[in-house]
């Protein structure tokens, strides 16, 4: 099983970051590709750099398909071009924010959310609402922290993020905390033990998803939504995009 991580972000670092996270937490007979673009923001911290960062988000996921990959995960909490993804994947896609919310549901009964920034948290609500998780989440907090701070975070960002998560457990009534960026991730189980819930990293839920859905045979769906993108032509910089 070859599965594919695409780090939406140009950040080398979170890359390196998520290809370790993924060595320690795949299957044995699963192999990993790790890849971030060569074009972006080095961050995703709004719409803005979302939007720029999903083209070159889909070049890595046709590169992919290409090579017969047999999942894909987005990794990034706001999904980018997830269901774009899915159009031109016949493996399936998984985005981490998706994979959290179907984790943390299964094993709560309510869960929160702690993210980075507090302009993600409209972002996020509307993930919530388009997935159908609206009823499970009691509330969506933010440490306030950069993003890239995440390659090195210090202790003072660190117990900014773990009294967020206290708050969610205390005032919100969460019974799990769902981390609400991939840069995260490798502070998942420190911060399971330390506030005594589980505490979900969506990239480990994501690959852990994707190995169930390609031992089960599944891949997406190409009747209705998910169909083949129409074909036409693109011009400029997307011309390699277009088909006949």
């Amino acid at each position: 099983m070859l599965i594919q991580i695409i780090n939406p972000n140009t950040s080398k670092e979170i890359t390196q970051k998520l290809a370790t996270l993924a060595e320690h937490t795949k299957s044995k007979q699963t192999k990993v590709i790790v890849r971030s673009p060569q074009h972006g923001p080095r961050s995703i911290e709004c719409f803005v750099d979302e939007q720029i960062a999903s083209a070159s988000l889909l070049d890595l996921v046709i590169q992919g398909e290409s090579e017969n990959v047999d999942a894909h995960i987005v990794a990034c909490f706001s999904d980018p071009a997830l269901y774009a993804a899915r159009e031109v994947s016949s493996a399936p896609v998984i985005g981490i924010a998706e994979a959290s919310f179907k984790f943390a549901s299964t094993i709560s009964a309510k869960f929160g959310i702690v993210t980075m920034l507090t302009r993600a948290i409209p972002m996020i609500q509307g993930l919530l609402f388009k997935y159908g998780y609206e009823k499970y989440c009691t509330n969506v907090r933010s440490a306030e922290i950069p993003v890239l701070d995440l390659n090195n975070i210090s202790n003072q960002d660190y117990q900014s993020l773990y009294q967020e998560c206290g708050k969610s457990i205390s005032q919100d009534g969460a019974e799990a905390i769902v981390l609400g960026c991939a840069g995260m991730s490798e502070l998942a189980q420190e911060l399971s033990q330390q506030l005594g819930v589980p505490v979900i990293d969506g990239v480990s839920a994501a690959i852990k998803h994707a190995e169930s859905l390609v031992q089960l045979g599944l891949s997406t769906s190409k009747s209705g939504q998910f169909s083949t993108p129409l074909s036409k032509e693109f011009i400029g910089r997307y011309n390699h995009l277009s088909s006949s």
